[in-house]
């Protein structure tokens, strides 16, 4: 695809740890491909606060516009807590999604086997498990009007809302994956207690019979499934859910491959795609170099994916992790006390092994 501007928004904790790992990546790829990167920053959430006053300002956004992607960090801390409820770093999060229509969020769970004492769950019931959860991300209760706490403080509220149009631009995605995936997609509601969910439960169910009838479509309540989640993750495929119950699995799941600094994400509409890791912005560790770069490495590799269009080298970046974690590397949050074979390392050591990996493959 030739160069690909990118804006790299790094936030707060150690999303700039994280980040950097991801950039170093990339560059090594772009050394040895036809690909090339050019990059801007900006602050982002607590990090814009303190500078600007607000978590993300208008020329911030313009930015994004303005380019192929954009590398996200995680934000806040807890010197942002007391802040406004309009200023709080997270409602920046909210505004870029919102601004750039990054309307379906793909977070891949997959379970590696050399992890598999960093779990919580028996080898049997983790085996093979590779599934994908596909958020909607810019619609639902996080978004819904009004919203609000009464002046006295004694009472709150939230709106949960969808349109038929929300639910079959982000259930496309997920029928379209589950065709390359075995064909099946489980669409997740709560239909049998919220009216919104009905609605949901019936328009995936209409697009389904109509527009992908060699799909295997099932529902199933968001309770239930987190059940599933947590007992047999290795019958999970495709997951197409709402914007809170996707924010709740997802998590779930990463807790499940051993840690949040494993799961990647990808947000995708009609333009500008965001990149970004699960995990927070962990200010416990934050400038310590003890952070698991995994998941923003693994972020860029689906920017190569998804932005690049260079699926081969996104599979290189994914083995070359394998090959890191086969080989015994640990950073703290998936190092098992008294495991055999393993090694603890930081933040720049871990991305060191996985990018000498790729270099290896790119010959």
């Amino acid at each position: 695809m030739g160069s690909l501007k990118i804006l790299v928004l790094d936030g707060d904790g150690i999303g700039p740890e994280v980040n950097a790992q991801a950039i170093r990546l990339l560059d090594a790829i772009a050394e040895r491909t036809d690909l090339s990167f050019t990059y801007e920053h900006a602050a982002f959430g607590g990090a814009s606060l303190d500078l600007h006053g607000v978590p993300l300002t208008d020329e911030t956004v313009a930015q994004a516009k303005a380019s192929d992607a954009v590398l996200l960090g995680a934000v806040g801390g807890p010197q942002w807590d007391d802040v406004a409820p309009h200023l709080r770093a997270e409602r920046g999060l909210l505004r870029i999604r919102k601004e750039l229509g990054v309307y379906a969020n793909i977070r891949p769970g997959r379970f590696y086997d050399c992890l598999q004492d960093s779990g919580p769950l028996r080898p049997e019931r983790t085996a093979g498990a590779d599934f994908v959860i596909i958020r909607e991300l810019v619609s639902g209760i996080y978004f819904g009007e009004p919203r609000g706490i009464a002046e006295d403080g004694q009472s709150g509220w939230n709106t949960l809302r969808y349109t038929a149009d929300e639910v079959k631009r982000v259930a496309k995605f997920g029928f379209e994956l589950a065709k390359q995936r075995g064909g099946k997609l489980t669409s997740v509601d709560k239909a049998n207690v919220l009216e919104v969910m009905r609605m949901w439960r019936n328009v995936v169910t209409e697009m389904g019979a109509t527009e992908y009838p060699e799909v295997e479509l099932e529902h199933a309540y968001v309770d239930a499934y987190a059940m599933t989640l947590v007992t047999w993750p290795n019958s999970c495929n495709v997951i197409v859910t709402g914007n809170m119950f996707g924010d709740i699995l997802s998590d779930i799941a990463a807790a499940l491959t051993g840690s949040l600094g494993m799961l990647p994400s990808a947000s995708l509409g009609d333009g500008t795609a965001i990149y970004e890791p699960v995990h927070g912005s962990a200010p416990d560790i934050a400038g310590q170099g003890k952070a698991n770069p995994i998941a923003a490495i693994l972020s860029a590799a689906m920017l190569l994916e998804h932005t690049a269009r260079r699926a081969d080298l996104a599979k290189i970046v994914q083995e070359a992790v394998e090959a890191t974690l086969a080989d015994g590397l640990r950073t703290g949050d998936i190092l098992t006390k008294g495991a055999q074979g393993v090694r603890l390392v930081g933040t720049q050591e871990m991305a060191d092994a996985i990018i000498a990996h790729v270099v290896k493959r790119l010959g």
